[in-house]
């Protein structure tokens, strides 16, 4: 049993070591290491960073109606190019009866405080024709001159007291006074009467005018017939959300009212978009930067930044920051509204400059290396001065040239 034991130790002890003999034969005839080597290249670096948004026109307008009713004729449809001032659509009233009934009274009352101004107006003319108000004012004061001077004659004569002709006399200068102001206020009191009917006129012609719009939706002096909606500006219409047969309602101070069209200035559109809250600090309005639109392959739109929004809105656990951009006018190619997008803004641009592989960069605390070939697999370590980077190159201020070879650092 003992002789068996000792077999067996053994056989597992030659194994064993047969096994150790062929790992440290495969070790010492295994290949060495052999690092791989890149030059530094001159190049140019681009520093990017992107937000995503949408092409948006910068002038966009919703066109509402001035009244209430049913879509009667539209005459536009969505792409269609139009002027300022073109029909949109001709709406068709449906006004209330009792509103109607009301504009009615309205006209008959206009029209009697109109007749009643315009008799009172030929009487004033009849009296100042004839001139009755002067006539019987300067009657007035010939009588009293005539007393004034029989009373100064005795007076005179010491029949009568001084203080009893003053009083003939200060009647006499009444008279005067009120005959001279006679004369001024027949003009005057004509005019007047003349204007008050000139006011019921423009009374009557504002109730029938009311009246008239409300059944047909214009007035009769009205330059600009207000169940006809007109575009407010000139360029595309986008849409049309209505149709023939829909009811509208009109905006007023507590209703936006019913869109009839939305026009916008094609000729003028922008890039709103987001960028994330780290990149935001290291934005301003000018910068370039480069749209790539999905909807059109292989094209790229330029655009230059206008705007950063002060503040920044929440979204899915980041803050977010909108910007707006100038797209440059094409030509060629039509952009639609809504069109999305994503933006590089370029925040820095380097030309001609020594590169390299961020990747073969050692960072050590606030100090960067890279290991540089100093023979056949000896490297050397050598500090370097890192320019821009746009996360795959980045740019060497000081330390290498274009003859250096760099340890290529596959592990990282």
């Amino acid at each position: 049993m003992n002789k068996g034991c000792v077999i067996g130790l053994t056989a597992v002890i030659g194994i064993f070591s047969i096994a150790l003999g062929v790992y440290f034969y495969n070790q010492s005839n295994k290949d060495p290491v052999v690092y791989e080597v890149n030059k530094p290249s001159v190049t140019d670096i681009v520093k990017k960073t992107v937000a995503t948004g949408s092409v948006k026109p910068r002038l966009e307008v919703n066109v509402k109606p001035q009244v209430s009713g049913v879509i009667d004729e539209l005459f536009v449809e969505a792409g269609n190019l139009i002027k300022k001032g073109e029909k949109l659509a001709k709406i068709k009233l449906v006004p209330s009866q009792v509103n109607i009934n009301n504009a009615q009274n309205g006209v008959e009352l206009a029209r009697i405080r109109y007749n009643e101004a315009k008799r009172e107006w030929d009487r004033q003319k009849n009296i100042f024709q004839k001139k009755l108000d002067v006539e019987t004012a300067k009657a007035n004061f010939a009588n009293a001159k005539k007393e004034e001077a029989r009373n100064r004659r005795l007076f005179t004569d010491g029949v009568i007291s001084e203080q009893n002709y003053n009083r003939y006399k200060l009647d006499m200068d009444l008279a005067k006074a009120e005959f001279e102001n006679a004369k001024i206020l027949a003009n005057s009191t004509l005019k007047q009467f003349e204007a008050d009917v000139d006011i019921r006129k423009q009374e009557l012609n504002a109730a029938i005018n009311n009246l008239q719009l409300l059944r047909e939706g214009a007035s009769q002096n009205s330059k600009q017939v207000n169940n006809i909606v007109v575009s407010t500006v000139d360029g595309m219409v986008l849409d049309v959300p209505v149709e023939e047969g829909s009811s509208v309602i009109e905006r007023n101070n507590f209703n936006e009212g019913t869109t009839i069209a939305v026009i916008a200035d094609m000729n003028s559109l922008i890039f709103e978009g987001k960028v994330d809250e780290s990149d935001v600090g290291k934005l301003k309005e000018g910068m370039p930067l480069e749209l790539t639109i999905g909807a059109i392959e292989d094209k790229k739109f330029g655009a230059t930044l206008e705007y950063i929004a002060p503040k920044g809105v929440e979204e899915e656990g980041t803050v977010k920051f909108e910007i707006r951009a100038a797209i440059t006018e094409t030509q060629d190619i039509f952009l639609r509204a809504g069109y999305s997008a994503s933006a590089d803004i370029i925040l820095g641009t380097r030309k001609g400059v020594v590169a390299i592989k961020e990747r073969d960069v050692i960072f050590e605390e606030d100090t960067t290396f890279v290991e540089i070939q100093t023979g056949d697999q000896e490297f050397e370590k050598r500090q370097v001065k890192l320019g821009l980077s746009d996360g795959i190159q980045v740019e060497v201020v000081k330390g290498l040239d274009t003859l250096s070879e760099v340890k290529v650092q596959k592990n990282l």
